[in-house]
Formats: structure tokens, C-alpha cells, sequence
């Protein structure tokens, strides 16, 4: 048994493939932190933004949404300065924004049963033989993505959100000949 290919083999893209990547994750502001991430790793690898990840951890507070959707033009600024992460305006901004629509949908009535209502509060499992059949979103990422942007979330497409659900572990997509398929399947 091999591990899914896209791992690649730098310790740190093994270490996340191992110990995180579709492991059910039902904590709110970790699911914010990790559909941040996914946005801005939109149009770059992500063992760019693995690599950068503390550096981004550091920049947003420990990414407590309740902290960052307060920010405006001055963190703006000094976040387009920090070397360490991605500097792109237009993620940064929707960084806060997204911050403020988590704290709605958060308050209403959780941004964990939010996002897990979708299935049925339990992974789905895919049993998928190679990358290849592995989609890049699916109707279902779709429809999160769109009822996301409605709540005043940005840089969520669809196929973003698919990444994040296989992330956060909302669908097992650990190939089958992937000793994690059967670790994070119930």
C-alpha cells in the first residue's frame, strides 16, 4: 500500500498527507482556518501555503475569526508587507471579510453544523482507484460554494471547497491502495 499520489515526498507534504488531510475536523474556527487557507492557496501548489503556514498563523492571530473581522485598511497594509505569506490584496480582503460572515453563521448556528449538515454530519466515502477518477468538484461543492457566497464568503469556488472538504474530511478521498482511506473511515 502506497500513499495518494499528489503527497509528493518532502517530509512536510508526507506529514500533512498522514496526519491531516481528510481527518474529520469539526471545530469552527479550524474549519474557517483551513477554508482561508484553501482560498489562498487558489492559482499556487499547496505545499506553498504548507510551507507558509505559520507564517500565515502568525500574520492572523492564530486565525481567530473573532480577531480578524475587526481589521481594515491598516491590517491590510501591514499584512501586504509580511513576506512570509501570500500577499495578494484582493485575498487578504476577502481573509476579513470572511471572518465577518463566519461570525454570522457562526452565531446562527455554527459554522461546524453549517458546513457538516451537508453530510448528514459524517464524511462521505468515495472509493476511488487513482487520481484520475478523483473529481475536482463535485454538485455538492458546488451548492456549499454558492450558498458560501451567499453568507458573504469570497475566493470559495467550487472547486476550492472541494479541496477544503477533502481537507477537513467531509468526503474520504483517500485513494483505496492509500493506507489512510481505511484510517479516517469509520
Amino acid at each position: 500500500m502506497e500513499r495518494c499520489g499528489w503527497a509528493g515526498s518532502e517530509v512536510i507534504y508526507e506529514a500533512y498527507h498522514d496526519e491531516e488531510w481528510g481527518v474529520p475536523e469539526y471545530d469552527s474556527r479550524a474549519l474557517w482556518e483551513k477554508l482561508i487557507l484553501d482560498g489562498f492557496q487558489a492559482g499556487l501548489s499547496w505545499i506553498t501555503i504548507l510551507k507558509k503556514r505559520d507564517n500565515f498563523r502568525e500574520a492572523f492571530a492564530g486565525f481567530d475569526p473573532n480577531i480578524v473581522a475587526d481589521w481594515g485598511e491598516e491590517d491590510v497594509l501591514r499584512l501586504l508587507g509580511n513576506k512570509g505569506i501570500i500577499r495578494h490584496r484582493g485575498k487578504i480582503q476577502a481573509a476579513i471579510g470572511n471572518a465577518q460572515a463566519w461570525q454570522k453563521i457562526e452565531q446562527q448556528q455554527g459554522f461546524d453544523r453549517f458546513l457538516w449538515d451537508y453530510v448528514g454530519g459524517a464524511p462521505l466515502q468515495n472509493r476511488w482507484e487513482t487520481l484520475a477518477q478523483v473529481p475536482a468538484f463535485t454538485p455538492l461543492s458546488t451548492q456549499i460554494s454558492k450558498d458560501l457566497k451567499q453568507a458573504g464568503f469570497k475566493f470559495c469556488g467550487p472547486t476550492i471547497v472541494y479541496a477544503f472538504m477533502q481537507a477537513v474530511g467531509m468526503v474520504n478521498d483517500h485513494l483505496v491502495t492509500c493506507p489512510q482511506h481505511a484510517e479516517v473511515a469509520p
